[in-house]
């Protein structure tokens, strides 16, 4: 069992950076697989970034490439997504997620899919103002 809670959220002018934050409970968190998305009002929710359990492979949509960066520390049981040069298209609530039952190879190919993983954080809002 894994618990997620994310922090770092807020309110940010476009053009602006954040750093949000995903805590993990847990002794096999370098195990996990993790990933972020987010949910948009009336949106369906969205992959963002992923990293694979080693952090050896970094994933994004192509809409975040170049801005946001996926990271994580082992030794402090965190995921990290830097943002920076937000737009107000990237407001959402931004949802931490965890899962262990894929290989390396197969997270290569699967890791944009929400079903995959078994767990997930309560959110964080992020509202970027034009």
């Amino acid at each position: 069992q894994v618990q997620l809670v994310e922090s770092g959220g807020g309110l940010v002018q476009a053009g602006g950076s954040l750093r949000v934050s995903c805590a993990a409970s847990g002794r096999t968190f370098s195990s996990y697989n993790m990933a972020w998305f987010r949910q948009a009002p009336g949106k369906e929710r969205e992959f963002v970034a992923a990293i694979s359990s080693s952090g050896g492979s970094t994933y994004y949509r192509d809409s975040v490439k170049g801005r946001f960066t996926i990271s994580r520390d082992n030794a402090k049981n965190t995921v990290y997504l830097q943002m920076n040069s937000l737009k107000p298209e990237d407001t959402a609530v931004y949802y931490c997620a965890a899962e262990y039952k894929q290989s390396t190879i197969n997270y290569r190919t699967t890791y944009y899919y929400p079903t995959l993983y078994d767990y997930w954080g309560q959110g964080t809002q992020v509202t970027v103002s034009s």
